[in-house]
C-alpha cells in the first residue's frame, strides 16, 4: 500500500519565513528610497515595481495561488488589467487636474 504524495504543496514554516524575509527586505528598500531625493517619476516607478513584486509574493505564497490551476490564475490577470485601466482612466486625470489648480 502506497501513501499519497504530499510533496506538491511544500508549505513548511521555512518557506513562509523565506517569503516573509523577502517581503521585509522589499519594505526596507522602499523605506530607504523614501529618504533619497530622487526624481518623482523615478521614485514612483521604483516604488510601484517593488509593490508589484511584494503583491506577487503575497498572492503566490500566502494566498496559495502558486499551487492553483492555471485557469484560476488566468481569471485573475484580466481583473488586474481592468483595475490598472480604471486607475489610469479615473484616478490620474483627476490628480493631474488638481495639481494644475494648486497655486504656484
Amino acid at each position: 500500500m502506497t501513501t499519497p504524495r504530499t510533496d506538491t504543496h511544500p508549505a513548511g514554516s521555512r518557506l513562509y519565513i523565506w517569503v516573509w524575509g523577502w517581503l521585509l527586505g522589499f519594505t526596507g528598500v522602499e523605506v530607504y528610497l523614501a529618504y533619497l531625493h530622487l526624481a518623482p517619476a523615478l521614485m514612483l516607478t521604483l516604488l510601484m515595481g517593488l509593490s508589484v513584486m511584494k503583491a506577487a509574493l503575497i498572492m503566490a505564497y500566502f494566498m496559495h495561488l502558486r499551487f492553483e490551476r492555471l485557469s484560476l490564475f488566468l481569471t485573475l490577470v484580466p481583473v488586474l488589467v481592468l483595475c490598472i485601466l480604471l486607475i489610469l482612466v479615473f484616478f490620474f486625470p483627476d490628480s493631474l487636474r488638481l495639481q494644475q489648480l494648486r497655486p504656484p
